[in-house]
């Protein structure tokens, strides 16, 4: 089954969280958490931490995210994670991954598994879609 749905964040909090030892690259590494708002096929929220090695001043970078999300999935409800990455030249994304956490689910999403995808339309809406089975 596919659910769609939208998101935005709500709450972006870097963190002083460094690799040790620190290794001096071209591209600076940061970790952040974040808290998503959900609507559409998925309503509810996320708590999300999130790593990336990225440019300001370009746009260009790579992301890993783990999210935690509880609401409801088209009308089931519960929580399970999910894990994402991409990379962005600054106006586009390749490289993606993005699975759902085997063993994850919890309530009326107990057994869920599956992959998905995140797009992001040039007003800067951020798209997301699941496609999952119940087990």
């Amino acid at each position: 089954m596919r659910a769609t749905g939208t998101f935005t964040v709500k709450a972006f909090s870097p963190t002083e969280l460094v690799p040790t030892p620190a290794t001096p690259t071209g591209v600076p590494v940061g970790v952040a958490t974040m808290d998503k708002r959900y609507e559409g096929d998925l309503v509810g929220r996320s708590a999300t931490l999130f790593t990336a090695a990225f440019d300001q001043t370009t746009g260009i970078g790579t992301y890993v995210a783990m999210e935690s999300f509880q609401g409801s999935l088209r009308g089931r409800d519960g929580a399970f994670n999910f894990a994402h990455s991409a990379t962005t030249s600054g106006t586009d994304r390749s490289a993606e991954f993005f699975t759902i956490v085997p063993s994850s689910g919890t309530g009326e999403l107990t057994g869920i598994t599956g992959t998905g995808g995140i797009s992001v339309e040039p007003d800067g809406t951020h798209r997301v879609w699941f496609d999952y089975e119940l087990g």
